[in-house]
């Protein structure tokens, strides 16, 4: 490795791509356009390499599969993306982004990360089909259709899928055998359209497939029988290469119509996992290689929207930070004053509360809030976001009682000593937590994404708290629960030395009025706990205390 890629590597990039085929390069063009800084992380081993060309590719009909790879990379190159020929290990979050670990030990760290690593075909157990797999034998009629057109060719039937190979591959040639081999039984209405079809139908087990000078030339079934076939359609059962995204807690779910094994995502390839996005055949099974580039783009553009919301929101913060202060005045007995009130917006951002969890070791007391302790309990463990996160006490809590966690905070600090001490608790615990750094004036969940939303003891402005609260209510699922809690405004008329800073503080009544109560089953109350007041005396305060289940 030069120096000078050496170098490169050690900057924060704006986005990872893992994967370097048609959809990781296709995304990579679109973000290096949008002046993005992107690294594309290939490890060189695409699933079409062994066929001759790729099709259905306006203008690129007939390209080599590398050819196609090769003019990618310098499309990348000429935007100012890096491409870096390595693989991926493993990924994990970060306070601020992601770290990608690299086979030989290497670190790259990005804001976002897109993975379109492709997936694997799970071939049959035939013995020739994986010699011959890409070349003469094939899967899709699209891709390979023309080039077998009116040859002598056979469907290994090994599933439900075979008959309607057969419909659709008889559209190139007449000369078509179904090999039932291990395939369900032919239902009557079957039997019947095939034979209208003129599709001939051979029944028993394929042993092998008979090659002759680089040629397959016919199926050899168990009995001795060679039936002459010059192609052999097949269908393998597809299943998402996802290792890397194992390591961040996305496992593959299974095909609805049975092909295999798949990522989940929105229409923009996003993930559960926050700043997570996929695209191509990981998350598409059936996706051609002009439909993967696609993919991609939608992706890259998604990806670079997210950024810019993001900038702007750290924009903003950092013009709040740096505005003059107002004029000082001098009162006739002396104090000096400003002429404005105190600008609450500061209590928001990332700059005030990084510098608040830095003045001590620990801030808050470790243990998990009561509200959600007796709110929780009863709940099975499933999917949960913990707004305002902090160090992570709520979290580590819910992750240790088998729930798989989302934490956000503002503070990069608080979220690195929140993932430390979730480390300290176990792997399999930290291992369930997913932590993000996010401004949650603006920073929007997906929504019906999960089956618990708490926020503990957040206060903001009144119309930015409602949006929050719209927005958290917005991520729960039908049947999941959402749990607000904060300090009561009568807490102001105590010793207990809150800032006097009413338009901070809420009554449950107030987050119920956000929600439809048409969906859902509302619990708004303001229960009284004992507790101490900065001088030690023992008082009485109230919690305002929001629970609702959303109906199905």
């Amino acid at each position: 490795m030069s120096q000078e890629l050496a170098e490169q590597l050690t900057q924060r990039f704006d986005v990872a791509v893992i994967g370097g085929g048609a959809a990781g390069l296709s995304a990579a063009v679109v973000l290096g356009r949008a002046r993005r800084s992107v690294i594309v992380i290939d490890a060189g081993s695409p699933r079409n390499a062994p066929a001759a060309g790729v099709h259905g590719f306006l203008s690129r009909d007939g390209i080599s599969p590398a050819e196609l790879i090769e003019t990618g990379r310098k499309e990348v190159e000429r935007y100012g993306g890096l491409v870096f020929h390595g693989a991926a290990r493993a990924a994990r979050r970060t306070a601020d982004g992601f770290d990608v670990t690299l086979d030989d030990g290497g670190l790259i760290t990005s804001r976002r990360l897109l993975v379109t690593t492709g997936l694997v075909d799970e071939l049959p157990d035939v013995a020739g089909v994986r010699q011959r797999w890409g070349r003469d034998v094939l899967h899709c009629p699209y891709c390979h259709g023309w080039e077998i057109r009116d040859q002598p060719v056979g469907i290994l039937g090994t599933g439900a899928w075979a008959v309607h190979q057969a419909f659709l591959f008889r559209q190139w040639t007449s000369d078509l055998v179904l090999f039932t081999h291990t395939a369900p039984a032919l239902t009557d209405e079957q039997a019947e359209q095939l034979a209208a079809r003129g599709i001939r139908v051979v029944t028993g087990i394929v042993d092998s497939l008979e090659v002759v000078d680089d040629r397959i030339t016919g199926v050899h079934l168990s009995d001795g029988t060679v039936v002459t076939r010059q192609a052999v359609v097949v269908s393998p059962r597809f299943v998402a290469s996802s290792q890397v995204l194992a390591t961040l807690g996305l496992h593959p779910t299974t095909h609805p119509l049975g092909l295999g094994e798949f990522i989940a995502a929105d229409p923009t390839g996003l993930t559960e996992v926050p700043g997570v996005w996929v695209a191509g055949n990981v998350t598409d099974l059936t996706a051609q290689v002009v439909t993967a580039a696609a993919g991609g783009v939608s992706a890259a553009a998604a990806i670079n929207a997210d950024l810019i919301a993001e900038d702007t929101q750290r924009a903003v913060t950092g013009y709040r930070n740096t505005r003059p202060v107002a004029p000082e005045r001098v009162s006739t007995n002396g104090v000096v004053s400003h002429d404005h009130s105190p600008d609450i917006s500061v209590l928001s951002t990332q700059e005030f509360w990084d510098e608040h969890y830095r003045s001590a070791d620990m801030i808050w007391s470790g243990n998990a809030n009561p509200h959600l302790v007796a709110v929780v309990t009863d709940l099975a463990p499933a999917t949960a976001l913990d707004i305002g996160s902090g160090e992570g006490a709520d979290a580590i809590w819910l992750a240790s009682r088998g729930w798989r966690v989302t934490g956000v905070d503002v503070s990069s600090v608080a979220l690195d000593r929140a993932a430390k001490r979730a480390t300290e608790a176990g792997e399999q615990i930290a291992d369930r937590i997913t932590w993000q750094q996010a401004d949650v004036l603006s920073w929007d969940p997906a929504p019906l994404q999960f089956d618990l939303v708490s926020a503990q003891f957040m206060h903001l402005p009144r119309p930015a708290l409602e949006s929050l609260h719209r927005r958290l209510a917005a991520a729960v699922r039908p049947g999941g629960t959402l749990l607000i809690v904060g300090h009561h405004p009568s807490d102001l008329g105590t010793s207990m030395g809150r800032p006097n800073l009413p338009d901070l503080m809420f009554t449950a009544d107030q987050v119920a009025a956000v929600l439809d109560p048409d969906d859902w089953h509302i619990v708004a109350a303001a229960p009284e706990r004992q507790t101490v007041d900065p001088d030690g005396r023992s008082i009485t305060i109230r919690d305002a205390v929001l629970h609702a289940v959303r109906h199905y």
